[in-house]
């Protein structure tokens, strides 16, 4: 054959077959379809290291090493990268607040604990412009120690030590975060398709602050928290006051917390806006390829630290930006501001007739004097009558300040951390926080079997024993590990009044199991977690198999006092798929509702079927409704759901907003009643998939094996002591 006769199909080296860069994916061809990707995030397969136990190995990093190597780094400024004043303290500091900053309360996602900020869309968000080039300043300490210390540690431990550095004491600091592979792409940060859109696509009324849509925190798409320059880039530090005090509640922040973090982070480093914003290249995402990574290239840099810019407003808040001191309210509270804009042409704040002495430095030549500023944020500190309030006992007690700010520090790298059990290093605080969830330890020299016939002789029904357990651990979050069994918070408000835990029927069931807990010496907690285990046990029995469950004692119960009740109305369930049950409709389907709370579980997509196939034979939906239950023998954990269920002899019919009518084909009688959540599984090619393999006949001791496997797995899901 001549070189030239080819056939033509194969010749061009792009990727028509591959999905790669281009084409469509199945999302975009049936935007109705339910996308499972959020339970398939993070898979083993996309991890270089899983063979590693990151918190045991990095018990063994010299930490006072790896302080001083940070502190070395942070005055050893780079040529290609200068720092201002020759320290990259207020930039590490920026670094590990917008690490930290992007958590949210309401679901627990964003946050430091996952070393996130490496990967779009957060690293290349305008909020985060520049951030690129510390983490590229941190990279020959990550090199140095390798596997022993994860970038989310490293993150914001270059903030921390850098406060240290510039003179403030601080509360402390735990190790232990592990770095994920991949984007969390599946977290919703909002619908806007552009950066920085007004943020009035937020709020049922922008001048309603608490009207901003859940779960969102920030004020506009690719900010971290507030727009610097005023509500939607317009000066009114009222106005701005109302939205940051709603944001920062939102990122669990109280009055005192919010003002502490503003005045604190602001009482170091500056904000960069000396030049043509418009003369930078593209973020890191779209950067080309010869920049390595990095994003927003300053062609008029030329090595000057003065020259740079992000944010695009320009100034330090202080005299003395590397210092720790209270210098933030000396020029805040002790001049007169007003209105002005930076060269890059953003609104900030100057100060009237401001003293030379009183203005600080140049970032590149320390011979020349520069103007101070204030953003409107900044302001808000003064003119809201609260914040200055807060600001005045601030003023008034320097150590109070610091102390303040240090905790509020403290709480917003480790927020998303978990319990303080799980702190590691020398440097991890002893003292209990109440917004760390705190539970007592919890007794194991009881005897498990002697509970365990109680249990069974108590009269309580297997659908009612399966349901507690389920209530009480179902709140646990694998985004910022709170929630779960241990601590028996459900017997507590405000869990126990909450419409989806039934509070009529816990109170009937929570008052037998409390007895049995009181005669035997075991927690309350404990006893929740054996009720359920006996009941899938007898489940089991039920459909033909003999199986235990594992259980490992030492829950503790929690007390209102360790009890935070604000903090968690957050978790209160609006929908539970596996009890099918729904608060009230919502806009969001139901079958999307119960993959984020499978996903929040820490749930693959196998786990999450065969534990709504078997919570549904078992009795355990809300309210006692039949809804899904496709067997004729209730209580027994069969494989009936999903032969019933991809039975072709039944036809599906809607007959509601969210219920459909099973008939039979040939009789048209109604053989059961169903909602999507029930449907999905066998309308979804994935989940169809699952569902056939528990329907086949061999495989209903595998069903049984399943179950309670995926059920230990979200009743210890906060036992990170034996994790």
């Amino acid at each position: 054959m001549d070189g030239n006769d080819v056939n033509t199909s194969g010749k061009c080296p792009v990727m028509h077959g591959g999905l790669t860069a281009t084409g469509t994916s199945n999302m975009e061809w049936w935007p109705k379809s339910l996308n499972l990707d959020i339970l398939h995030q993070h898979d083993t397969k996309t991890n270089p290291l899983a063979e590693v136990n990151y918190r045991e190995a990095v018990k063994e990093l010299d930490f006072d090493a790896l302080k001083e190597d940070m502190k070395a780094l942070l005055t050893d400024s780079q040529d290609w990268w200068p720092a201002d004043w020759g320290h990259y303290g207020g930039l590490m500091i920026r670094l590990a607040w917008h690490s930290a900053g992007s958590y949210r309360l309401a679901d627990g996602r964003g946050g430091g604990a996952a070393g996130n900020i490496r990967f779009a869309p957060l690293n290349s968000w305008p909020d985060n412009g520049n951030l690129d080039k510390a983490r590229r300043i941190l990279w020959p300490l990550k090199k140095k120690y390798g596997n022993k210390l994860s970038w989310a540690d490293l993150i914001l431990l270059a903030g921390t030590v850098s406060y240290e550095a510039m003179g403030l004491k601080t509360y402390g600091f735990s190790f232990g975060r592990e770095d994920i592979w991949h984007p969390e792409k599946d977290t919703y940060w909002g619908a806007e398709k552009e950066w920085l859109a007004p943020s009035d696509s937020r709020y049922g009324d922008v001048e309603k602050p608490d009207t901003m849509e859940n779960p969102l925190a920030a004020v506009q798409m690719g900010l971290i928290y507030v727009n610097p320059e005023g509500v939607n880039g317009q000066p009114d530090p009222l106005k701005t006051a109302g939205q940051v005090r709603e944001t920062f509640a939102r990122m669990a922040m109280d009055d005192v917390e919010t003002a502490a973090l503003t005045c604190g982070g602001h009482t170091v480093g500056k904000a960069h806006g000396n030049g043509d914003a418009a003369t930078l290249g593209a973020e890191p995402e779209a950067s080309d390829i010869e920049n390595q990574g990095l994003g927003w290239m300053n062609p008029n840099l030329g090595g000057k630290a003065t020259n740079a810019v992000t944010s695009g407003i320009e100034g330090a808040w202080t005299t003395h930006p590397t210092q720790w001191d209270m210098g933030y309210f000396d020029l805040l509270f002790g001049y007169e501001w007003e209105l002005t804009k930076s060269p890059a042409g953003a609104w900030q704040w100057r100060p009237i007739d401001i003293k030379e002495e009183d203005m600080p430095v140049d970032t590149t030549d320390p011979t020349k004097r520069v103007m101070p500023m204030m953003t409107d944020a900044d302001m808000a500190m003064k003119m809201d009558p609260v914040y200055n309030e807060i600001c005045q006992k601030f003023m008034a007690d320097p150590e109070y300040f610091a102390d303040a700010f240090a905790r509020a520090w403290f709480k917003l790298t480790h927020r998303d951390m978990g319990p303080r059990t799980r702190y590691i290093g020398p440097d991890a605080p002893q003292e209990d926080l109440i917004w760390q969830d705190p539970i007592p330890a919890g007794s194991t020299g009881y005897d498990v079997a002697a509970v365990k016939a109680k249990i069974a002789d108590s009269g309580l029904s297997i659908g009612d024993m399966v349901a507690t357990a389920w209530d009480s651990a179902r709140t646990f979050r694998g985004s910022d590990l709170r929630g779960g069994a241990n601590g028996a918070r459900i017997r507590l408000a405000p869990q126990k009044d909450w419409e989806g835990n039934e509070p009529e029927r816990l109170a009937r069931v929570l008052g037998v199991l409390e007895g049995i807990a009181a005669e035997t010496g075991a927690s309350v907690a404990d006893v929740i977690v054996l009720a359920g285990n006996v009941g899938v046990e007898h489940a089991a029995k039920a459909a033909g198999v003999d199986i235990e469950v594992p259980f490992t004692p030492g829950r503790g119960d929690a007390t209102d006092e360790m009890t935070d009740a604000a903090s968690f109305d957050v978790l209160e369930p609006l929908a539970d798929g596996f009890r099918n049950w729904l608060k009230k409709d919502y806009i969001v389907t139901p079958e999307e509702m119960m993959l984020d709370r499978a996903q929040l579980l820490g749930l693959t997509a196998p786990e999450m079927t065969a534990l709504i196939g078997g919570m549904r034979v078992i009795g355990t939906n809300h309210g006692g409704t039949a809804h899904g239950v496709f067997t004729d023998t209730p209580g027994a954990l069969s494989t009936d759901f999903f032969v019933n269920l991809t039975d072709m002899s039944y036809r599906w019919q809607p007959v509601g907003e969210n219920l459909y009518e099973i008939r039979d084909r040939k009789t048209d009688q109604v053989k059961w009643t169903a909602t999507r959540v029930d449907l999905v599984f066998g309308s979804n090619s994935i989940l169809r998939a699952y569902a056939e393999v528990y329907a086949q006949d061999d495989n209903k001791e595998k069903f049984v094996k399943d179950f309670v496997a995926a059920w230990t797995k979200v009743m210890n899901a906060d036992r990170f002591d034996i994790a």
